[in-house]
């Protein structure tokens, strides 16, 4: 296929990391194929290398092609362009067309490369349908059993959401969705295959429903609203602690310098200050909680999530779920595989408590000040209750040591100031809600 097709359609596919940027398709690699059933199409496992031009950086990403003899009409939006083979094919992207993802599913344990572990008895017949909505990776659910993840960008060798999925499915451990099987070709780990939560309900959203109702509420407090989070808030900081656990049990643990860790902290705001001019009236008294980390001798490290917030939350009939190990998607997958304190995690839910309540209050536009007032106030009293549960459920009978304090405290601010920057590059209109987070938490 020629490079000129596949830049275009890279160009308009939402989870091509690369836009607004000037870029060539250098290369291309067939990894697999896919023979075809009676009626349904060939697949091909193509490897696509871009280089951009500003750094002549090179990123790989997956595209697999369904080839069809003629054109179908219920894949248009999808079409890549003519394959050059003899016959000319029509060559879609894979992802969306329901007969070449089961063959990707009964790939599991048959086809060299379709790892499959033991212990379910997987529906190979389940019809499959694209999620719509995700940024980075394409997810097709087969009927009410299974998810298949297909990697967009992918990175030759240990692909941490496999990883840390397959030891703790090995580990029997309730909080997370089971891993079934992977796909890995030639050292790159292209797509995974889990459960399916039939029920689940993200958590961003039943925090978000939990906060209406108290803005609904003008009389009552967070503990005397019907939608009160705090008990979830609890049952999720127990799971955190579990699968914090099993983690530091099954993976290398190691310990790093505080002046180390805090030099990066202070480094990522010096940067954040370039964007954020704002946090320049908060840029000392963060240094100086920087600072309470860089006395710390040894920093205790280990596999963690790396990009914890309600987001990557579920919740099911059977309790909370943890999903997308991957780690934050900006870092480099070399970075995401490094130990990190379980700290991170921590601050990474705390904020996202904080900005539950502000994202609503952002979404409800109110001029009376009387109400404006009313609302922050109740903002921050659903923010406070449910971080407090949150931790003191993670925690444990242990609590919080002085150590311990200094270093989630610097954590959630390192994060609040990422999310200043994210804000005034996204959502310019949400930087108060980041900004207000470091005041808060440099003050006095």
């Amino acid at each position: 296929m020629t490079t000129s097709l596949l830049a275009p359609f890279l160009e308009r596919s939402r989870w091509f990391g690369g836009k607004g940027r000037a870029f060539a398709v250098t290369g291309t690699r067939e990894l697999d194929r896919l023979a075809p059933g009676p009626t349904g199409p060939e697949v091909v496992l193509l490897l696509v290398e871009v280089t951009y031009d500003d750094t002549g950086e090179h990123e790989l990403y997956q595209v697999p092609l369904a080839l069809y003899d003629e054109p179908q009409e219920r894949l248009d939006h999808a079409e890549v362009g003519r394959w050059p083979d003899e016959a000319g094919r029509l060559a879609y992207d894979a992802a969306h067309d329901r007969t070449a993802m089961s063959l990707f599913l009964r790939a599991f344990g048959e086809h060299p490369g379709f790892v499959r572990l033991p212990g379910h008895d997987l529906d190979v017949d389940a019809v499959g349908s694209l999620f719509s909505g995700e940024q980075s990776n394409s997810s097709v659910l087969f009927g009410e059993d299974s998810v298949l993840k297909l990697f967009r960008r992918v990175t030759p060798g240990e692909n941490p959401d496999i990883t840390t999925h397959r030891v703790l499915t090995e580990a029997g451990s309730p909080h997370i969705a089971q891993l079934y099987g992977w796909i890995e070709i030639d050292e790159l780990q292209l797509g995974m295959l889990q459960q399916f939560l039939r029920t689940a309900s993200d958590g961003w959203d039943l925090a978000l429903a939990s906060v209406r109702d108290l803005f609904a509420e003008a009389d009552l407090h967070a503990e005397e609203v019907g939608g009160d989070f705090a008990s979830e808030a609890a049952r999720l900081g127990t799971a955190l602690g579990d699968v914090h656990a099993q983690l530091r049990a099954s993976f290398p643990t190691s310990t790093v310098a505080g002046d180390e860790l805090a030099a990066a902290m202070s480094d990522r705001l010096a940067a954040a200050l370039d964007v954020v001019p704002a946090l320049t009236a908060y840029a000392d008294a963060a240094r100086a909680v920087f600072a309470g980390v860089a006395r710390l001798e040894e920093v205790p490290v280990q596999r963690i999530h790396g990009d914890l917030h309600l987001g990557q939350t579920l919740r099911t009939v059977l309790g909370w779920k943890l999903v997308d190990f991957e780690g934050e998607p900006a870092k480099p997958l070399t970075e995401r595989l490094l130990p990190d304190s379980p700290w991170r995690d921590v601050a990474g839910m705390l904020r996202s408590f904080d900005y539950a309540p502000h994202a609503v209050a952002e979404s409800m536009p109110e001029e009376d000040p009387d109400v404006l007032h009313q609302r922050g106030v109740r903002a921050d009293e659903w923010a406070r209750r449910n971080r407090k549960a949150f931790l003191a459920s993670y925690c444990g009978e242990g609590g919080l040591g002085d150590a311990d304090r200094a270093l989630l405290t610097a954590y959630v601010v390192d994060k609040a100031v990422y999310e200043c920057v994210y804000e005034a590059r996204n959502r310019p209109t949400w930087l108060p809600i980041p900004l207000a987070g470091v005041a808060r938490l440099t003050a006095g």
